[in-house]
C-alpha cells in the first residue's frame, strides 16, 4: 500500500515535536532568531528552533512558528531537509538553503497570513 504524498513529512514533523518536546524538559535551551540578540527567555510557546545553512557547520538558529510546518512553502524546505539529510539526521531540523532563501519564505509565510488576517 502507497503512503499518501506528504506523510513522510508529517511523520518527520510529529517525531521531531515529540523530540523537542522531550529535549526541552531535559535541558534548558536558549534559541536565537537569526539577526537579533539573544533574549533571557527560552523558546515562546508555539514556535520551535531549526537550524538553516549549506554549509556543514554554518548553520544559523532560527525559531518559527509551529504553523509554519504546516505551511505549503516551508515543507518544500522540509522536503529539502529529507532529500539531503534523510529523516534519521542528528539534532534537530536542519534547513540546508541559504539564511536569505529562509528569511525570503518566511517573510511570504507571514505575509500571506496577514493577508488572512485582514480580509
Amino acid at each position: 500500500m502507497e503512503e499518501p504524498a506528504g506523510a513522510g513529512l508529517c511523520s518527520l514533523g510529529r517525531r521531531f515535536l515529540r523530540n523537542a518536546a522531550r529535549s526541552l524538559k531535559r535541558r534548558r535551551w536558549w534559541y536565537v532568531r537569526v539577526g537579533q540578540e539573544p533574549e533571557k527567555e527560552g523558546v515562546p510557546v508555539g514556535h520551535l528552533a531549526v537550524y538553516v545553512g549549506e554549509a556543514e557547520g554554518a548553520a544559523c538558529r532560527a525559531v518559527v512558528p509551529v504553523v509554519y510546518f504546516n505551511h505549503p512553502l516551508f515543507a518544500s524546505l522540509l522536503k529539502q531537509a529529507e532529500t539531503v539529510y534523510g529523516f534519521d539526521q542528528p539534532g534537530g531540523i536542519r534547513i540546508p538553503c541559504r539564511v536569505s532563501e529562509f528569511e525570503s519564505v518566511k517573510s511570504r509565510i507571514a505575509a500571506a497570513a496577514d493577508g488572512l488576517r485582514r480580509s
